[in-house]
């Protein structure tokens, strides 16, 4: 009986701390990396210093993505701010190998973002989930917000209503396009950490 209690605390004690995985915070300096983008060139973060950067970890088979790529909300958002010089929106895939989501190799990228219309300005494979873990990055979508400093303005979720349902889009508040609008003006950001919702990213 107590080996028992023992093995179930330990299991508990183990899913609390995963849970609580470390996840880049607002005011910490944005972690440098380095991934193939979907063009089979090298992209360093660094490389764009000076600029303002939103990451969005993606799943192409994840409902809560597909509910913002399905009605046009994430390619908007996108094309909105790709049209700013300002800014750079990086997604980045870090689905393992074997699991959903994963992508073989950069022709297999380049026919999903012309399937999904994906209008990022840079898409990147992650298959050893390096860099995910290295911001803590736990659902998709999950969105970080980088300045221009490159310090982490934002982490957390999209929106605030955590469905997979389109119609809540309109009648939910928009973190990154209130989050943007203060960066970009070199303002505090109110909502700087909210909690990310969506599927697991499939390290």
């Amino acid at each position: 009986m107590v080996n028992r209690f023992c093995y179930r605390s330990l299991v508990l004690f183990f899913c609390f701390f995963s849970l609580q995985a470390y996840s880049l915070s607002p005011g910490e300096k944005a972690a440098n990396f380095e991934l193939k983008d979907q063009n089979d060139k090298i992209f360093k973060l660094n490389q764009l210093a000076g600029k303002f950067i939103i990451l969005e970890w993606f799943n192409e088979g994840c409902p809560f993505v597909q509910k913002h790529y399905e009605s046009g909300n994430m390619q908007t958002l996108q094309k909105m701010y790709k049209d700013n010089d300002l800014v750079r929106w990086v997604t980045i895939i870090s689905s393992a190998p074997g699991k959903q989501g994963h992508l073989e190799s950069t022709a297999q990228l380049k026919k999903m973002v012309e399937r999904v219309g994906v209008q990022a300005d840079y898409i990147l494979r992650d298959p050893k989930g390096k860099v995910g873990r290295m911001y803590g990055a736990k659902t998709t979508p999950h969105m970080f917000i980088i300045d221009d400093k490159m310090m982490i303005r934002y982490n957390g979720a999209i929106d605030s209503i955590a469905s997979a349902n389109p119609d809540d889009i309109k009648k939910a508040k928009n973190y990154i396009t209130s989050a943007m609008s203060k960066v970009l003006l070199k303002q505090e950001v109110i909502t700087k950490k909210t909690r990310p919702y969506g599927c697991s990213v499939k390290y």
